[in-house]
Formats: structure tokens, C-alpha cells, sequence
């Protein structure tokens, strides 16, 4: 059954902080006079099928969502997309969507009033040099953070480096998982050495080793260490190595960096949400992307798909499949998620090849929290587990890990 997505809840002021508090980096004008964040956009009509009653099959108690005894002080570490593009203004060679992976003032807004009705006290970081200025002149109990760096395939482990070196506990994963998951290729070559099917693959960094591959086409061509879709187009799909060398060109030069290259998922595709830690991780729900447009066997979830999934993919949490696709999906994911190491949450991409097999594609170890359009947050509403909960529940694996 179809609904809406939920409108996301306005914050509410928070006495430990001034009236005109906002995010760090902000570019919004009017500084001095008081902030009025909103959390996103109207109510959107965008077609996601989700389960019938999902609030009610919630196995989130209230108890988890307002945390574990006393509340902490939570500091938020993120990078806005108006920073990052400041930050970047003087380079010349900067792809179209260089900025896609990070955040708009809106979901930093609706993480912290999330983390308020689970009765901690919040603080806003920013990220970069003016995040650890700030942490250095006071630590929090804990750091919730969704940094994505900027300028190195390890960007995202940056910010849990410092936070290590400083002895400050923090959400999500380490950096040693963060900067193995970011690199496409060294996360395949750990999965696929516990036995978890991936696609074959290559590594290309010259467009001239087209003639070399002996993969099977089609196939799909993406940079190897970014997220969030860029530089993954409706063109990244290639049914020749003319095709293929053509697209190489492109990508070697936006985004200077090898371009993984493999064999071509056909079946259906679906991510994953997982939350917890080692053995105790565990599904909250998986969900099927699925195209309202198009050839299904070709499909790509690409860049100008994410940009326009209201009207481009509906999404089906809980999926529309057989208990034991979704049992195999699932378990693929999971194993994946433990063998990369990842911690407290992750979203874990998966898709049947041609022979009916899941495969794993990748982890999102930092998944995107817009309480819209964030595809974890889709899924676990799907699934009944509200924007509140599931940042509560986040904290609280955390919290249990480091004995907070």
C-alpha cells in the first residue's frame, strides 16, 4: 500500500545553546537575527510502497528511542554542501555532482531534533579545521557523525581519526572500515574472500585497457571511490568496448581517479538496512528499488534517478518478493556488513545477476539520514521504524559499544 512520506518535525530550541544557533559552515544569510531551519521540503508525492500498518509492526520500544538512563551530550559532526563548494570554488576541474554526498542544513536540523526527543543535549561541530578548533576547546560525551571529507579516498575516515586521537567516542564506523568501504574495489576483494558473491570486476586507469578486460558485457562503469551516485549515470550502462571507452574519458578526467569497471547486475535491485555491531548486527529491513520507466533488466539507480525518484523508481520496503529471495538478500547484505567490520549502522547494496544469485555491490557505512529522501530512512519507515527511532537506536548501538 502507497503513502506519503511523513514531514519531517521542526527543532525546537535548545537551551544549551544560543537562540540563533545553525549549522557551522552555513552560508544561509542573516546570521545574527534567529535561525528558522526547517526540517526539508512540503510533503512530498513521491510512490513508496510501504508495509500496511507499518507503525504498529515497529520493534522499537519508546524505552530505546529516549535512550539509555541519562541523556549524553551529542555533538554532530557533518559537512554542508555550500562549505565543501566554498572550500572548493578555486579548483578548475570539478565535476557536477562533486557535492552530492553531502548534507543540507535540513537533515543536520532533523538529526539534532531527533536526538533531543531521545533526551540528549545536542551541539552543532561542522566539519574541517573549524570542527576540530571546536572539539579541542570542548569535547562531548559523544560525536554523532556523518563527515564525509573532502580531497582523498580516505576523507572518510578523517574525522573518526581525530576523534580517536582525541579519545572521543563517536557513532558509525572506524576509519580503518570507513576508508576499505569508500574504495569500491579493496571492500569487493574483502567480501569476496569470505565467500560472499560479487560481480567480476576490473580496476581501469587507462582507457586503453578496454581491449585487455575479459569481462562479459554488458557492464557498468563508476568512479571507485565516491558515493551517493556521482559520476554513475543513465549512460554508465555499456554494451561494447567502443561504449565502454567512450564513457572512460569522462570519468578518468572529472574525477581523477581509476574507474571500477563490472559485469552488469540484471536482476532486481535492492538495499539493505542493518544496525547494530559483530555479531549482534542485525536486518531491520530491506527494500527493492524498482523503475517506472523503462527496461527493468537495464535499469541503473543513477545519479539523474536519485535526483528525480519521486517520478523515476518506486520504492517497495518491505519488497514484493518471495520470503526466500528476500531471506537470501538479506543474509548477503549481513555477511558483507560483518566482514568489512562496519558498526552501529550501514545500508548494503545488493542486486541478482544472471544467474539468479544476490550479489553484493556496496556499503554505505555513513548512509544518508535526509529525513525525505535518505533511502535508510525510507526503508526503515517502511519497515515501521520512524526518523526518531531509527537515530535513537543508532546512538544507542554506540552507546552499548563503548560502555557510554
Amino acid at each position: 500500500m502507497s503513502r506519503p512520506v511523513q514531514r519531517a518535525v521542526e527543532p525546537v530550541p535548545n537551551p544549551a545553546e544560543p537562540s540563533d544557533a545553525k549549522p557551522p559552515g552555513s552560508s544561509t544569510p542573516g546570521s545574527s537575527k534567529r535561525a528558522k531551519a526547517k526540517v526539508d521540503a512540503p510533503r512530498p508525492s513521491g510512490r513508496i510502497a510501504e508495509k500496511n500498518g507499518s507503525r504498529a509492526g515497529s520493534r522499537t520500544s519508546p524505552q530505546a528511542v529516549r535512550g539509555r538512563g541519562t541523556g549524553l551530550e551529542v555533538a554532530i559532526a557533518y559537512d554542508l554542501k555550500a562549505e565543501i563548494a566554498r572550500r572548493t570554488k578555486e579548483d578548475k576541474v570539478v565535476a557536477e555532482d562533486a557535492f552530492e554526498e553531502y548534507d543540507c542544513e535540513s537533515t543536520v536540523a532533523a538529526i539534532q531534533q531527533a536526538l533531543r526527543v531521545a533526551g540528549h543535549r545536542t551541539r552543532l561541530l561542522g566539519g574541517g579545521r573549524p570542527m576540530l578548533e571546536r572539539l579541542l576547546k570542548h569535547k562531548s560525551d559523544l560525536v554523532f557523525n556523518i563527515a564525509e571529507g573532502w580531497g582523498t579516498r580516505s576523507r572518510e575516515a578523517h574525522v573518526p581519526s581525530v576523534l580517536e586521537m582525541l579519545g572521543i567516542p563517536y557513532t558509525h564506523s572506524d576509519p580503518l572500515t570507513l576508508a576499505l568501504t569508500l574504495e569500491k574495489s579493496l571492500a569487493k576483494r574483502v567480501v569476496s574472500s569470505c565467500g560472499i558473491a560479487t560481480p567480476a570486476h576490473a580496476v581501469i586507469d587507462r582507457a586503453e585497457q578496454v581491449r585487455e578486460l575479459s569481462l562479459v558485457y554488458p557492464l557498468i562503469a563508476k568512479p571507485i571511490a565516491e558515493g551517493s551516485s556521482m559520476g554513475v549515470r543513465d549512460c554508465s550502462r555499456v554494451s561494447s568496448p567502443d561504449e565502454l571507452y567512450a564513457l572512460l574519458g569522462p570519468l578518468l578526467t572529472l574525477y581523477r581517479q581509476p574507474v571500477l569497471v563490472e559485469e552488469f547486475c540484471s536482476g532486481p535491485e535492492f538495499t539493505v538496512g542493518i544496525l547494530g555491531n559483530g555479531m549482534d548486527a542485525e536486518v531491520i529491513g530491506s527494500m527493492e528499488i524498482v523503475p517506472t520507466q523503462g527496461c527493468a533488466e537495464e535499469f541503473v539507480y543513477s545519479l539523474e534517478v536519485k535526483r528525480d525518484w519521486r517520478n523515476r523508481v518506486t520504492y517497495h520496503a518491505p519488497p514484493h518478493r518471495s520470503p526466500e529471495l528476500i531471506k537470501e538478500v538479506s543474509a548477503c547484505a549481513l555477511a558483507a556488513y560483518r566482514a568489512l567490520s562496519c558498526r552501529d549502522v550501514g545500508r548494503v547494496d545488493v542486486r541478482i545477476d544472471r544467474h539468479g544469485r544476490p550479489c553484493f555491490l556496496e556499503v554505505n557505512p555513513l548512509p544518508g539520514l535526509n529525513p525525505i529522501s535518505g533511502d535508510l530512512v525510507i526503508l526503515a519507515r517502511g519497515h515501521g521504524i520512524s526518523y526518531e527511532e531509527l537515530i535513537g537506536r543508532i546512538v544507542e548501538h554506540a552507546r552499548l559499544r563503548q560502555g557510554l
